[in-house]
């Protein structure tokens, strides 16, 4: 279908233990994944079942042994399963963004820096960016006091809000999120449950994993089980 963002085909992923002999532990097998635009799909099963897993593979951060990662990207459908490097940065620069559990930036750049370099590396001008960046940050309640601090002052809360602007501000068609709400509070759950429902009506395909069931029903068209392995087996 013509509205299919993100879809994966038979993908299979194993880890290989080479500190214990080489043993080869199979996480995903025969993943059929197929996210269209302006939904919401939440990861499901258990814990361990390889949800962050697929997340980083969808991402091109762990390479899988087989299938497809076929991800919509200037209206072709492009594999990152076998995609060189440099494909892969300008799919995620202009298509496929990841807001990740975790905050990873340059140390002692300010949190509005960090959020409006997405914007820049597009071609804002720093003015424009930095506007976009300031109206983000503030609707995630981080202050302006704050806006010229580096991050990595700030509290968990705080860092995860920052992750989410930055994860938000591109407007990527397809976005992985990650626990997005796990160290917030209630406010800014709710912020970011409004964010993504606007996300979904502006036609982004999302991937989500969240186990606060408030807010994966809140933001869940639908739920993608994963089954384990060895129950499989």
């Amino acid at each position: 279908m013509s509205d299919v963002m993100l879809r994966t085909d038979a993908l299979a992923k194993t880890f290989t233990l080479h500190l214990q002999g080489g043993v080869r532990i199979p996480v995903l097998s025969g993943v059929g994944l197929v996210v269209h635009a302006g939904e919401c799909v939440v990861l499901s099963g258990p814990s361990g079942v390889g949800k962050s897993t697929l997340m980083r593979s969808l991402y091109g951060n762990y390479r899988t042994e087989i299938g497809h990662i076929l991800v919509r990207h200037h209206g072709e459908m492009v594999d990152l399963a076998g995609a060189d490097p440099r494909t892969v940065l300008a799919v995620r620069h202009e298509t496929l963004g990841y807001v990740s559990q975790f905050l990873r930036v340059v140390p002692r750049v300010p949190a509005l820096d960090v959020v409006a370099e997405v914007l820049i590396g597009r071609g804002s001008s720093q003015e424009d960016a930095r506007r976009v960046a300031t109206e983000l940050l503030l609707r995630l309640n981080i202050p302006r006091r704050l806006h010229s601090l580096p991050p990595a002052t700030f509290s968990g809360g705080e860092q995860q809000r920052v992750n989410l602007a930055r994860g938000f501000v591109g407007n990527h068609p397809v976005l992985l999120v990650d626990e997005p709400t796990a160290s917030l509070d209630a406010v800014n759950r709710a912020v970011v449950v409004a964010m993504i429902n606007e996300a979904k009506a502006r036609g982004t395909a999302i991937v989500a994993i969240c186990h606060d069931a408030e807010v994966r029903d809140a933001i869940a068209d639908r739920p993608f089980e994963l089954t384990p392995l060895q129950d499989a087996a």
